[in-house]
């Protein structure tokens, strides 16, 4: 057990910063590419930020625990519009406006409907087929088209420098990009294998585990960008990293671990894919509840004790 714990911590570790170095050194590329910086934010930080769940689950579809893959990005949208936004609020109010309110916000209440139809409600019921994977990974293809479109078409004026930050030299670019995607693999690997084992040997499920621990320990980059921006005044990469996240999750990484292996979500209860509709259906309220579209301290406060009460739930109920 001991050994386990040290192989999921070590493997947490290297998958959260695998995906900061990736994420550098991507980022660093497209600045010397002369990539708009709203194009970086729409692709590489925001794929960055979910790449820990993408490694998570991916590897997990590829060994066969549809319930660590499906739990890791249900656990990972309710952390992200829970507690991440609830957190962030504690700090600076969050602040969503423009096309984060317009396009995001809807798309992301959609999908997170879609999800749990596509299981129960579509044929094959109770599960997740290669071509609803398929389907998901079209949409999500689709989406990002349409944003970096309207992104180009509605900001262009704006968009004069990419980022006023020093661009690395090309061999470091290179390192960073190869050692965060080596660390990711290897600690996506162990991160997986030792989750299982803890699991096995504490007799809870595995949809449990990466409901609550997998999912929060992926998390973390979202739930660190987001409190770093919010205490710089950024509430708008804030609440933009989340909300894309939280798209980047179903589409993506669904999709992709269903393309891979079909998804038969024994333990992820219909609570659980309910509390992550509801969830970010009670954000998109909260925002609507304000003029200004902020959510405050005390809207933080509203959320982050809906996440504690589903957690204590989800533990007192196994």
């Amino acid at each position: 057990m001991t050994l386990d714990i040290i192989q999921f911590i070590v493997g947490l570790i290297l998958v959260v910063k695998g995906a900061d170095l990736l994420t550098d050194g991507g980022s660093s590329v497209a600045q010397r590419l002369r990539v708009p910086s709203l194009i970086i934010g729409l692709t590489i930080v925001a794929f960055g930020t979910s790449l820990p769940e993408f490694v998570v689950s991916t590897i997990s579809a590829t060994k066969g625990n549809s319930d660590m893959s499906l739990g890791n990005v249900v656990g990972s949208n309710i952390f992200n519009t829970l507690a991440v936004v609830g957190v962030t609020a504690l700090f600076c109010p969050v602040v969503c406006r423009g096309a984060l309110l317009r396009r995001d916000i809807p798309v992301n209440l959609v999908i997170a409907f879609l999800l749990p139809t596509l299981l129960f409600f579509v044929e094959p019921k109770t599960q997740l087929s290669r071509m609803e994977g398929i389907f998901l990974l079209v949409l999500f293809v689709s989406y990002l088209s349409f944003s970096i479109w309207q992104t180009l078409r509605k900001d262009r004026p704006e968009q004069g420098s990419t980022t006023s930050s020093k661009i690395m030299p090309v061999w470091k670019q290179i390192l960073y990009i190869v050692l965060g995607l080596a660390m990711l693999i290897v600690g996506g690997d162990w991160f997986v294998d030792s989750a299982s084992d803890i699991a096995t040997r504490l007799g809870v499920s595995q949809s449990i585990i990466a409901l609550t621990i997998v999912s929060i320990g992926t998390s973390l980059p979202e739930l660190a960008t987001s409190v770093i921006a919010a205490r710089k005044g950024d509430t708008d990469m804030a609440m933009g990293n989340v909300v894309g996240s939280n798209i980047f999750n179903i589409l993506l990484i669904v999709g992709t671990s269903a393309a891979i292996t079909p998804i038969c979500p024994e333990g992820i209860s219909h609570i659980d894919l309910a509390t992550m509709a509801l969830s970010i259906t009670l954000l998109a309220v909260l925002l609507l509840l304000s003029r200004r579209h902020i959510i405050n301290r005390r809207k933080g406060c509203v959320l982050v004790v809906v996440a504690i009460a589903y957690y204590t739930c989800l533990v007192v109920m196994q």
